[in-house]
């Protein structure tokens, strides 16, 4: 309960935030624009984030005659959690790395890359998937999708106001005097993407502490997820996922951010290190056994 009321506290904050913005170029009329983007923004996100991402990574559906090791694995652990079977997809990618996502356990997919299929053992790939699973039972995969397009618009609001108050838009000589001017507008290009990130990735990054916590009490078998977060973080580094900053939250481990958005500069994971800790007690895998 406390970690839903703090989401969605953040949620509120990223919205204030786009809404605030849009009253800073637009007074009264910006703001009330700002909200309908802000609306229309979760209504998309809630129906087709899902599809724009398995899209946007060429994300193939298998069937169980294609791929049988791994829905057997999520088979098995759905009927044990009371979660509905996803739709299960593969990325053309080497580099090793996965993804749920979908608004509810009712249309969630999974999706592994060739890569991670290649490199981790059986145990370690049950890890994973509990780990997505996860996500899904958690209900946190439209959060974190929502929170990402808001944090995309306030951005993107940021940079367009910037450069229509430098020309005198959005009020003109009045508004820009009273409020800053153009100084005015390029501290809002600055600040503005920076709060919505800091926010976006508190929610991101919390997620995935707990979905490392859900996936090792579905499998009972920690060392497995940390020994596999071991792996992806070493191989995905050698052999890095291309993603963009609006979804690189999605995946189990950070690929590499395209484009130089604010978003770039900052992780959207907690440290390798810091969640093999929190699994096994150590911060890795090499000698926790013993």
């Amino acid at each position: 309960m406390m970690n839903t009321f703090k989401t969605a506290l953040l949620l509120t904050a990223l919205t204030l935030c786009l809404v605030l913005l849009g009253e800073h170029y637009g007074g009264r009329n910006g703001m009330i624009l700002a909200f309908a983007i802000a609306a229309g923004i979760n209504f998309f996100s809630y129906f087709y984030s899902d599809k724009l991402a398995l899209t946007m990574y060429r994300a193939q559906p298998v069937s169980r005659e294609e791929l049988p090791r791994v829905y057997q694995v999520v088979e098995r652990m759905t009927q044990r959690i009371g979660l509905p079977m996803p739709k299960i997809y593969v990325i053309p990618s080497d580099s090793p790395n996965a993804f749920a996502t979908g608004r509810n356990p009712q249309h969630a997919s999974v999706a592994v890359t060739q890569g991670i299929l290649n490199l981790l053992n059986d145990d370690e790939l049950e890890g994973v998937l509990a780990h997505e699973l996860g996500h899904v039972r958690n209900r946190d995969i439209l959060t974190s999708s929502i929170a990402a397009t808001l944090a995309g618009a306030i951005t993107m609001l940021a940079r367009m106001g910037y450069w229509a108050a430098l020309f005198g838009g959005y009020g003109g000589e009045g508004r820009d005097r009273d409020r800053g001017g153009g100084f005015g507008a390029l501290l809002m290009l600055i600040l503005a993407p920076i709060a919505a990130t800091l926010i976006q990735l508190a929610i991101s990054r919390s997620r995935e502490y707990e979905a490392d916590a859900t996936g090792a009490h579905i499998t009972g078998n920690p060392y497995a997820l940390a020994s596999a977060l071991e792996k992806l973080d070493a191989y995905s580094k050698r052999l890095p996922l291309q993603a963009s900053p609006s979804n690189a939250h999605l995946f189990i481990v950070q690929p590499l951010l395209s484009g130089r958005d604010f978003a770039s500069l900052f992780a959207t994971h907690p440290p390798i290190p810091k969640r093999i800790e929190r699994l096994i007690g150590r911060s890795s895998v090499y000698g926790a056994q013993n």
